[in-house]
């Protein structure tokens, strides 16, 4: 019977560093955008769910990619620091490519929200893409 969960010790160890690892993102690009978001999220702000949301996902893919093809929980936590410099990457591109985009996030334009999320995402697959070695 024990046979069966051998690999619960390194699954626990993967799982509170990428729940650590989301909890360090998360701040971080709280802290790094102008808008508020858990405070618009929960106004009902369509646009701030949208892009936290595709920033969310777009971190969570390359962390997922980086748990099944890591050596050692060392090697996850590398890769999870790219990661999260990858997003960050992200919104700046996005922000760069569409103007005031924070603004439009704080004002519920959707468009602005999915452009920002969509990034995220896309940012995020190349990224998960990457770290296949």
């Amino acid at each position: 019977m024990l046979d069966y969960v051998a690999g619960l010790p390194a699954f626990l160890g993967y799982f509170a560093v990428g729940l650590g690892a989301f909890t360090v993102f998360s701040v971080i690009y709280t802290w790094l955008t102008p808008q508020a978001e858990v405070q618009l999220i929960r106004a009902g702000n369509l646009a701030a769910v949208t892009a936290f949301l595709g920033a969310l996902v777009g971190f969570s893919l390359p962390l997922a990619s980086a748990a099944a093809n890591s050596v050692s929980i060392i090697d996850y936590i590398i890769w999870a620091v790219i990661g999260i410099l990858a997003q960050i990457l992200a919104y700046y591109v996005a922000n760069f490519t569409m103007t005031d985009l924070h603004e439009k996030i704080t004002a519920d334009n959707i468009a602005a929200g999915i452009w920002g999320g969509g990034i995220a995402l896309v940012i995020g697959i190349l990224n998960a893409a990457c770290m296949t070695y």
